[in-house]
């Protein structure tokens, strides 16, 4: 621009003046449009506050909380404001980041006398920010905002901080440090300015890609300068000028912006909110998906299916649809036969060998189940039965409400807290056992010790009416609670748990767990006397102490098998993740037989492991001791990294991240808890559930707000679909620049008769190309619907990123097609027809005898528009032919469905090439701004040239798929197909879900496409 106007080019400045004011105007809206879109969906997942408004608990953002409201607080919230307790259940608080404590502080509810005390030893108040890391404990806002300890600390610091290294104090680092801090400070504000420093990866490399462009284009205009023997006069400049012009894309920040807001957006409706833009990009190259069980593979909902009590006994709830009805179903009781739970597993390959081959049919379906001969009826209440109730119901935290006028269509059956536990609850509401019933008759809770993770275990004391001592209840996993009972039973049939019984018990619960139930057992003791709750400052017996005394001597009640079915999308879900290359793991806290059957029932392991070759079928499913036990060097060398872990650990999710990392996997890890955290952090992609704690959601790029598996899939998919949207229009783009570019180092050699280059096509005829002709179907490009086999080729690599060898490729060769056939168009004009008259000063003015010239550039600027516009139709698939974009369609041509399917791109494409005509017949406009004149049988060259570039095209792509050239890199399934019905079976040709509608649309879909990304190796390859 700045050129434009010192050489007197007073048209071509204004014009570049107004296109630049123009860019800067739709960046800057597009950039706020953005930034507010990117605000209301980090609202989405900020920090909440559960807080008791009209007598009822709401959920609301801490910016919400005010003085006066009663907030809830359990293990895993942040604090929302400065509260002051008046009820505190074991609550301590972690209050490192105000007070640089390291050690959680605990929390009383008592008044305490001095008014001077300090922020540290105000133990009877929460603050804001602060984590609860145990317990829980209700109490009132007195502070918000700025006014809150962490706020007034905010308001006094006015000090800005710097990076390392930015300091100008030259007494404490020496004299040289001022030129020094200055240079790292001036490069922090340029690299901010120029995005080279600030911003996802991908923002970063295309401001890269942005400045090499940029100096490319002093190249090309020093290679100008040098043709003209650096003699510079304002012809020559003007020739620089569009040199400069040409090789930059002028729209591809803009179009970015939009595609990423479109990808966010998009994923907002599939219930996934991305926190940090950088996962957005890192999703498209997951290669391992480690998931929680609960809540995630499965529906969460869950319910006491089985309920065993010492005394041979077996409680089953039969006929229940819904969870939290306590109403629906029956129970029923039955005497325990040893027998029966014995069950002979089968010898696979035993079965193989023999003189009859048998199929490996489910024993379920080879052995259907006689009916029962009445020896189940309808279960009554009994002493055993009570007692196991009773700890069921008071060991817990969950609430089941019955309402017999539902509002706003909520059930009548209102439940909160862990499901678990509300399955626990609503089994004790169907003997009208629950908590509530329980506390009304004079149970009162003086003390609990929540559920911790390292122990998988609870435990509440109570007072009880006419007893003179404290009852201790406990639930928790079956082997840890176990291992603090004594005695199992109650009254005359209480006896000693010997090793024998344990067996027992341990035998029980193998058969729950086979079945897919979580199983838990529960237990109580009577406490010596009553228990005095740990109330006073002043007593400075550690926590765990207590709780060794508490959790000792137990009597074991009964066991629960808890089942949380499987969603029924999940299979699915997990089928498409094999077929992308993707495997998914299961880290789950529950028993190793419980998991290993939801692994089986959806998929993640073969539900025969004998398809397995012998070593990998012993390490597919670990217990989380065994692997930790391993070093890395021994987990290093395992065939294929466990895709079950039951019993995990917090640890156990950190050296599973770490192992998966040594084998150059690309991993997202799904948490929900406090624990959850360090996982969620370290892991590639964190994603946390919507419904877990705000600890995990910080922690975490992504959040679930629907927990389930699907989405997870959905959000990769999206990844995917954006990825490859971004390829195509940057492909779009600098084919186009690649084009213009060889046109005009090529017109160099076209110089009049004063000894100037003639330019064949004019700076500002560039200028509308760029911004205006491919912006529009470049924004099309990036709103693409995913293609089929987005999800059947393996996760992109994650060093060459968008820049693929096929990318680079295709760039140049559909650019040098792109600019010989317009350096052609524009030779048959001058030298075919007008026998080389390229006149005098025809780059500034026109005049009679530059006619040829102005109709040359008007013919190059309509053929490079209509190559420009059919690229983008013909970049809806870089592989698959135009003309049959969908090798499934039966349709004879199906050209003009397929483009018409997304209608921005396709009237991007029609507007485009019809606003050619205007700007070639406008008379003046024509002449004086584009410098170039109207045509006529020059629109034969146009018409030719576009057919001959689409054919071009078309062989390129078939000449790839023949030869399978610059192909994707094959997927890899590892030793078996996750989500199929049989684990084993392997499928030659990859086929879509909607193919699976019917058996023969396997051969009708295969096509002779032989894209790489639709082949499988079959080698076991290890994760």
């Amino acid at each position: 621009m700045a050129l434009s106007f010192a050489v007197n080019d007073w048209v071509e400045g204004g014009v570049l003046l107004a296109v630049i004011v123009l860019n800067v105007s739709i960046g800057f809206y597009q950039e706020y449009g953005a930034e507010k879109k990117m605000d209301a969906l980090r609202a989405l997942s900020a920090p909440s506050a559960m807080v008791l408004r009209d007598g009822r608990t709401q959920v609301v953002p801490n910016a919400e909380v005010v003085p006066g409201d009663i907030v809830i607080l359990k293990m895993g919230d942040t604090v929302p404001a400065d509260v002051r307790l008046f009820e505190a259940m074991n609550l301590a608080a972690d209050e490192q980041s105000l007070t640089g404590e390291s050690v959680p502080v605990e929390k009383i509810v008592e008044h305490l006398e001095n008014e001077e005390l300090g922020i540290g030893d105000r133990i009877n108040v929460a603050y804001g920010t602060t984590t609860i890391r145990k317990g829980r404990g209700r109490g009132i806002v007195i502070a918000t905002g700025m006014q809150t300890e962490v706020g007034k600390i905010a308001a006094s610091t006015t000090k800005k901080h710097h990076k390392a290294g930015r300091s100008m104090n030259y007494k404490k680092y020496g004299k040289r440090q001022p030129i020094i801090g200055l240079a790292r400070r001036i490069y922090d504000f340029v690299g901010k300015f120029l995005g080279l420093t600030e911003g996802t990866p991908l923002q970063i490399k295309l401001s890269k890609l942005a400045y090499m462009l940029f100096g490319s284009a002093l190249l090309l205009a020093v290679i100008v300068f040098a043709v003209n023997e650096f003699h510079v006069p304002k012809e020559v400049v003007i020739y620089a000028i569009s040199t400069g012009i040409a090789i930059i894309p002028e729209s591809l920040v803009a179009v970015l912006t939009i595609t990423m807001v479109v990808a966010v957006t998009v994923m907002r409706k599939a219930n996934v909110v991305v926190r940090d833009l950088s996962a957005l990009e890192a999703l498209g190259g997951v290669t391992n998906i480690c998931s929680d069980k609960t809540g995630t593979l499965t529906q969460g909902a869950m319910i006491v299916r089985k309920v065993w009590i010492p005394s041979k006994a077996i409680y089953t709830v039969k006929d229940s649809k819904h969870p939290s009805d306590p109403s629906e179903g029956i129970v029923t009781f039955s005497e325990l036969d040893d027998k029966s739970q014995e069950s002979e597993k089968r010898d696979f390959d035993q079965e193989r060998s023999a003189a009859v081959l048998k199929f490996d049919v489910p024993d379920e379906k080879l052995h259907r189940s006689e009916p029962e001969k009445g020896n189940e009826k309808v279960a009554t209440m009994n002493s055993e039965l009570e007692a196991f109730l009773l700890s069921a119901a008071l060991c817990n935290l969950a609430t089941v409400r019955h309402e017999l006028e539902p509002k706003d269509g909520r059930p009548e059956w209102q439940v909160t807290g862990e499901p678990t536990e509300i399955a626990l609850q609503v089994f004790a509401h169907r003997f009208q056992k629950g908590k509530k019933v329980k506390e009304a008759e004079g149970w009162k809770q003086v003390a609990e010790f929540p559920f911790d993770s390292g122990i998988k275990r609870m435990s509440v004391i109570y007072n009880g009416p006419n007893i003179e001592h404290s009852m201790v209840f406990t639930k928790g996993a079956v082997e840890r609670v176990l291992d603090l009972c004594s005695t199992v039973g109650i009254g005359s049939s209480q006896e000693p748990l010997t090793d024998e019984y344990k067996v027992r018990v341990l035998e029980q619960m193998d058969t729950f767990a086979s079945q897919g139930q979580r199983v838990l057992a529960v237990a109580s003791r009577p406490w010596e006397g009553k228990y005095q709750e740990k109330a006073s400052p002043e007593n400075h017996e550690s926590d765990d102490d207590i709780r060794k005394r508490v959790e000792n001597d137990l009597t074991l009640l009964g066991l629960a098998g808890i089942y949380d079915p499987p969603r029924k999308e999940t299979t699915p879900a997990i089928a498409e993740c094999s077929s992308a290359g993707i495997r998914v793991h299961m880290l789950t806290g529950d028993h190793p037989a419980t998991a290993e059957a939801i692994a089986k029932e959806v998929g993640i392991i073969p539900r025969n492991l004998s398809v397995l070759s012998h070593d990998i079928a012993n390490v597919i499913v670990q217990k989380a001791t065994d692997f930790d036990k391993l070093s890395d060097a021994e987990i290093d060398a395992l065939p294929e990294l466990p895709l079950v872990l039951a019993r995990c650990a917090p640890d156990t999710k950190t050296r599973m991240i770490e192992a998966l990392r040594r084998r150059s996997a690309f991993m997202a890890m799904t948490g929900d808890g406090v624990n959850d955290a360090p996982s969620l952090s370290r892991a590639d992609v964190g994603i946390a559930m919507g419904s877990g704690s705000d600890v995990a959601k910080s922690a975490a790029k992504i959040v679930l707000t629907d927990d389930k598996f699907n989405s997870i899939v959905a959000a990769i998919r999206e990844g995917r679909r954006m990825f490859d949207n971004i390829q195509k229009f940057i492909l779009h783009l600098l084919t186009s620049n690649v084009g213009e570019v060889i046109l005009l180092i090529c017109g160099l050699g076209f110089q009049d008769q004063s000894g100037f280059s003639v330019f064949p096509i004019s700076p500002l005829e560039i200028l509308w190309i760029n911004m205006l002709t491919s912006s529009f179907p470049a924004f099309g490009l990036g709103r693409e619907q995913a293609s089929r086999d987005v999800m059947r080729k393996p996760p992109h690599d994650r060093k060459r990123g968008v820049f693929t060898n096929q990318i680079l490729v295709d760039m140049l060769v559909y650019g040098l097609l792109m600019g010989t056939l317009s350096l052609m168009t524009f030779v048959i004009i001058i030298y075919g027809v007008n026998d080389g008259q390229l006149g005098v000063d025809c780059n500034r003015a026109f005049s009679p005898e530059c006619e040829p010239v102005f109709r040359a550039r008007a013919t190059v600027f309509a053929e490079l528009t209509w190559l420009i516009l059919v690229s983008a139709w013909e970049f809806k698939d870089i592989r698959r032919s135009m003309f049959r974009l969908k090798p499934d369609d039966d349709s004879k041509f199906p050209l003009f469905k397929d483009v018409y399917e997304n209608r921005f791109l396709f009237w991007a494409v029609v507007l485009g090439a019809v606003s050619v005509f205007p700007v070639v017949y406008i008379p003046v406009v024509n002449t004086n701004v584009f410098k170039h004149t109207a045509i006529s049988w020059e629109w034969s060259l146009v018409f030719a040239a576009t057919i001959i570039f689409v054919a071009g095209m078309e062989l390129w792509k078939l000449t790839k798929r023949q030869f399978r050239l610059l192909e994707d890199a094959a997927v890899v399934r590892g030793a078996f197909s996750q989500g199929s019905e049989e684990g084993g079976r392997k499928f030659h040709h990859t086929f879509s879900f909607s193919s699976l509608k019917s058996w023969r649309s396997i051969g009708k879909n295969h096509t002779v496409d032989t894209r790489a990304s639709t082949r499988e190796r079959k080698d076991g390859s290890p994760v």
